[in-house]
């Protein structure tokens, strides 16, 4: 296995695991309404602000994930694997990790926005990688 795809895997699961927070948070505070109505995901504006963190969490890396799960496809089918593609696929999978856990913390400008923005260029990175080949 490639280290890019070493990455994904861990990503992948990252992912599958990220939304735990938001259903333990969503069971402690509303739990009632998650009862009667398990069909309708609980409304996150009646949720404490730390599960309503976790949710957006969750939903960031949901929003990045596919472009940088295709762009790690890509490039292995490719055959394509240097310092840039490791180094962005690494650096995405960490910065993931310290994203949730400054969204959880609550911790905003201009931390989350700079992580964010440093997982988007590494995207950037890998798809100027696989257009250069």
């Amino acid at each position: 296995m490639t280290t890019e795809l070493f990455y994904l895997a861990l990503t992948a699961l990252w992912l599958s695991a990220l939304w735990v927070p938001f259903i333990v948070g969503s069971v402690k505070y509303d739990s009632a309404n998650v009862a009667e109505n398990f069909v309708i995901p609980p409304s996150p504006a009646r949720l404490p602000p730390w599960v309503q963190r976790a949710n957006r969490a969750h939903m960031n890396l949901v929003e990045q994930f596919a472009p940088y799960a295709v762009l790690i496809v890509i490039l292995h089918l490719a055959g394509i694997s240097n310092g840039w593609t490791v180094g962005a696929a690494a650096a995405f999978f960490w910065l993931r990790l310290v994203h949730a856990a400054v969204m959880w913390a609550g911790i905003r400008m201009p931390l989350r926005p700079v992580i964010f923005t440093g997982t988007w260029i590494c995207i950037i990175i890998l798809g100027w990688q696989a257009l250069l080949a």
